[in-house]
């Protein structure tokens, strides 16, 4: 009898510290997210199910064309590109992208940007004209989707704190078809 409660405890135990461990992993290190929606396209797709790498940046340093998880006004956690970092200057010119007066090639955005007979795909703007703000905001982050027309990102809810990013993602593991890393 001593035997089978000693065995059982042992067993408890196990269960224990695997819930606690896979806890620890969600919260802190890895989670998964379901991207909603198509302002990602054609990069992310519509139900792209991706790992969030928590851990290592809120360690690390955002870079530019990260992608990234945050938490949006509307109480949802959004997904979208980061353009620009702390002090940068940003602006759009004949679809290209300037930064600190730099133009910047975006290779992401050469499908949409082939099939577009309308006008640009990114509508031209300066940052102070959709954030009040001649640069990015210390401890901010101006990010867009990548499906410029139908994303809803820094240019309509402003820059994004830095407390507000749960971490950047770049794992697509299902669709077992799309499984990839993506940039």
């Amino acid at each position: 009898m001593a035997k089978k409660k000693n065995e059982l405890w042992e067993w408890v135990k196990a269960l224990v510290i695997a819930i606690l461990l896979a806890a620890v992993i969600r919260y802190f290190l890895f989670a998964p997210i379901v991207v909603d929606g198509l302002s990602m396209m054609p990069t992310l797709h519509d139900q792209d199910r991706m790992i969030v790498n928590k851990f290592g940046y809120k360690i690390g340093k955002p870079e530019r064309f990260d992608i990234i998880v945050f938490h949006a006004p509307e109480n949802k956690d959004y997904i979208k590109r980061v353009i620009g970092l702390p002090g940068d200057h940003i602006e759009y010119k004949d679809d290209i992208l300037y930064v600190n007066g730099k133009a910047y090639e975006e290779p992401y955005l050469d499908e949409y940007k082939s099939q577009v007979i309308d006008g640009p795909l990114t509508e031209p703007f300066t940052l102070e004209e959709k954030i009040g703000s001649e640069t990015v905001p210390e401890g901010h982050l101006f990010v867009m989707g990548d499906n410029r027309r139908y994303s809803k990102d820094s240019r309509h809810i402003g820059s994004v704190p830095m407390e507000k990013v749960l971490g950047n993602t770049g794992i697509i593991y299902w669709p077992i078809e799309d499984i990839r890393l993506v940039k």
